[in-house]
């Protein structure tokens, strides 16, 4: 028998009382200060919106409460342990006697309802009175102080899985930039080290194409995810360019959504948007993988940033992206690095997969257990 079941056979085994959220005698629900979203100014509180710290000021007006998003992000539910600045976009659930209710336990509690079936009208908005129409189960403290202890530890381990993965990340982004920014050579224009791309010409081909648009390509694991079949009667105005076998693929509308990928054997001769610009590498200069890595530094996106033209739309032109210059040093000292930044990509790429998946088996082991754990009968 677990430590929990043993309190809950000892202190509460024909089950619990449910008091209402309205009960002032132990809770307390506020709408937090002002309309606006105080300017950032390096301050040591956060300040919390609907949907999260949205910034840091050296002022707060609460302390050790749960935070529920009343407008934007109705239902969001937020925890801060310490003192904060809650903006009037957040509703302030806050423990009046924690001789019996643990704040924390409160907060585990407010995650398990459905809020947002209480927002009502043309503009979704969560009122306080909303609250007064909820009952929750409230055990014997220690009860209460078992259940947080259990839920903190599964939240610690998603927390921690989060964090590995973050680091990951970094970790890979770091040693890349490295490898690729230092000065290996002479800087050379990128659109020297290219052959040319045709386009097809539809009105002389009954052939049918996989299309690759721009939502084709994987933002995350730069690869080429779903295509449509198209031919001379339904192919859009942008479907132009014949791509082939490891050509690099770089999405210049919208262009700081990095969609980037290198054509694999099965879109040979397939054809991709305009919306992409196409970079074929001339192999007697460059590897196509050098011009792929090379395409996703820092300094590539800084110089694509700079370059990009349009607020509403950005887009750079396949112009402007061939007049990057490039370090390139020699084809067997590409093949060195190539070799190993796959080495890297293929374990940033499988940690990726194989740690979302951890994180989201875990998240729904967390609220299977937190919902069983935070359901009692009601004491009658």
């Amino acid at each position: 028998m677990s430590k929990l079941e043993e309190l809950i056979n000892k202190l509460c085994p024909n089950g619990v009382e449910f008091q209402p959220l309205k009960n002032k005698g132990l809770f307390k629900f506020y709408y937090g200060k002002g309309n606006r979203i105080p300017e950032d100014i390096g301050g040591i509180y956060d300040v919390y919106g609907a949907n999260g710290v949205v910034s840091h000021i050296n002022e707060y007006n609460c302390e050790d409460v749960t935070i529920i998003g009343h407008i934007g992000a109705v239902g969001m539910v937020n925890r801060c342990k310490g003192k904060c600045f809650v903006t009037y976009n957040g509703t302030i659930a806050e423990v009046v006697d924690k001789l019996k209710v643990n704040s924390q336990y409160l907060y585990y509690v407010l995650t398990t309802l459905d809020l947002p079936s209480y927002k009502k009208g043309s503009q979704p908005f969560l009122s306080v009175s909303d609250f007064d129409k909820i009952s929750i189960p409230v055990p014997p403290l220690e009860v209460q102080c078992e259940i947080v202890r259990i839920l903190d530890n599964f939240t610690l381990l998603s927390a921690e899985l989060s964090a590995e993965l973050s680091a990951r990340q970094r970790q890979y982004e770091y040693y890349k930039e490295i490898l690729l920014e230092k000065k290996l050579s002479d800087k050379v224009r990128l659109g020297d080290c290219l052959l040319k791309v045709e386009n097809i010409k539809w009105k002389q081909t009954n052939d049918t194409h996989l299309y690759i648009d721009l939502s084709s390509v994987d933002r995350e694991k730069h690869r080429i995810i779903n295509t449509t079949k198209i031919n001379k009667s339904n192919a859009p105005s942008r479907a132009q360019q014949i791509v082939k076998t490891n050509d690099v693929l770089f999405g210049g509308t919208r262009p700081m959504l990095k969609r980037s990928c290198l054509i694999e054997k099965q879109y040979n001769n397939e054809i991709c948007s305009t919306g992409f610009c196409v970079l074929r590498a001339n192999t007697d200069k460059i590897l196509p993988k050098w011009i792929y890595f090379m395409i996703s530094t820092n300094s590539f996106y800084n110089y694509v940033e700079q370059n990009q033209k349009g607020a509403s739309y950005p887009a750079i032109t396949d112009g402007a992206i061939k007049d990057y210059e490039i370090s390139l040093p020699s084809l067997k000292e590409q093949e060195k690095m190539v070799e190993l930044l796959d080495k890297f990509e293929k374990y940033n790429n499988d940690m990726f997969e194989g740690l979302p998946a951890e994180i989201e088996a875990r998240k729904k082991q967390y609220e299977y257990y937190r919902d069983k754990l935070l359901t009692f009968k009601e004491l009658k």
